[in-house]
């Protein structure tokens, strides 16, 4: 069932807010779809979902490879992605177009987000990078 971004409703946003883990689609070069565990952690007043990542990950390259370049907070384009996760019957997806950051201040906020949500602190990691999601659309049910 579709949603609309700026009309989500209270049991949607509280799912968002639950401990999860989430899947995090890319589109390789070839265009085949790239899909690994993360964590992922939605802002709904900002309409952004973030993950936080290696530098050196896959699916930071195939986030670069589709032409989106690290943002450097003025570029609106990116490259489509979808996050995703489930819960039983209940399931919830965030698509949209990802940008990748470095800006340490944005990649600290997207850590502490992390820990909020999933109720640990990330080790310090000198390459880590933000992916950053424009979320354009969100599905679910439950």
């Amino acid at each position: 069932m579709s949603h609309a971004v700026r009309n989500l409703s209270p049991d949607f946003l509280a799912f968002w807010r639950e401990y999860h883990l989430c899947t995090l689609t890319t589109l390789r070069p070839d265009g085949s779809p790239h899909v690994v565990p993360v964590g992922a952690m939605y802002d709904p007043e900002a309409g952004l979902a973030r993950v936080i990542t290696n530098k050196n990950s896959r699916k930071v390259a195939n986030i670069l490879a589709a032409g989106a370049g690290v943002r450097d907070g003025a570029d609106p384009g990116g490259a489509r992605v979808a996050v995703c996760q489930v819960h039983r019957g209940r399931w919830a997806t965030l698509e949209g177009r990802a940008t990748v950051r470095t800006e340490p201040e944005l990649i600290a906020d997207a850590v502490s987000r992390y820990a909020e949500r999933y109720e640990r602190t990330p080790a310090p990691n000198p390459d880590r990078v933000l992916i950053e999601i424009t979320v354009e659309r969100a599905l679910g049910r439950g």
